[in-house]
């Protein structure tokens, strides 16, 4: 399905949580002097424009980023990467996770993005125009499916669906069962909503018995910072992290403490 669009929701609570783990993981791993891999399955459009009519309209992004991002440390990649593109295009600029991701790789690492949505598409290539990205129109599994492994075979996969049919759910399972035995070596991030209904539940049974030593990291949302209401609605953000890099579950709990929560 193609109805999503994330400039109604960019910079709420969920992506705080998922843009900070995923800039200090690309942080550490490009310390080392070897050239990585990025995939991204579901990119979005890269750069959101916060000041829009849209973004203003839900709110979301006063009680994400507005109330959270200042919580970070001036040196933390999430807060060095929403420095540096504020500087570059405005104050009500934000960047998505591929914009996160240009920000942090080097010359020799290689990026790959999705996006299926037409509208979506033609604004990822415009905000990656300067950047050496594959942007591709293209289902973002079957992408993921084609490069793995990718070269070089070091680097990080973010899958971040929309998750607009409950049958997602179930696909998700599958999909990372078959990247991670083409990439073994890969660190696999999963984005996931918690939910009151509850329809994440099984798919994490379903990882949880085929990646025991994943890393799963869970932060809850106050009430209206991801335009969900309570009950049914999205009660918290998730990530599912395969082959998780060494000091990432400390780091995760630093940001449970700017989340107020205990992981």
């Amino acid at each position: 399905m193609l109805s999503y669009q994330h400039h109604y929701h960019a910079g709420n609570a969920a992506d705080v949580h998922k843009h900070a783990v995923l800039a200090w993981v690309l942080d550490y791993l490009t310390r080392k002097d070897k050239p990585l891999s990025y995939i991204e399955t579901h990119a979005g459009r890269g750069l959101y424009d916060l000041g829009d009519a849209a973004a203003l309209k839900t709110g979301e992004a006063a009680l994400g980023v507005g109330r959270l991002g200042e919580r970070f440390a001036a040196d933390h990649p999430y807060r060095r990467c929403l420095d540096a593109v504020r500087a570059r295009h405005g104050e009500a600029a934000y960047p998505g996770s591929p914009l996160i991701a240009a920000e942090g790789l080097r010359a020799g690492d290689r990026l790959h993005l999705a996006e299926l949505h037409p509208g979506e598409h033609a604004h990822l290539r415009a905000a990656m125009a300067p950047f050496a990205a594959q942007v591709r129109k293209q289902d973002g599994f079957e992408m993921a499916h084609g490069l793995c492994p990718p070269t070089p075979r070091r680097g990080l996969m973010l899958i971040d669906p929309s998750y607009e049919v409950k049958a997602d759910y179930d696909a998700l399972s599958r999909h990372m069962a078959r990247i991670a035995r083409a990439w073994n070596v890969g660190v696999l991030v999963l984005w996931y909503p918690i939910l009151g209904a509850g329809s994440h539940a099984g798919m994490l049974d379903t990882l949880r018995a085929a990646f025991p030593d994943a890393l799963r990291h869970e932060v809850p949302v106050t009430a209206g910072a991801t335009g969900r209401e309570p009950g049914r609605g999205m009660r918290g953000s998730g990530l599912f992290v395969v082959n998780p890099p060494y000091g990432l579950a400390e780091e995760t709990a630093r940001i449970s403490g700017i989340f107020g929560a205990e992981s």
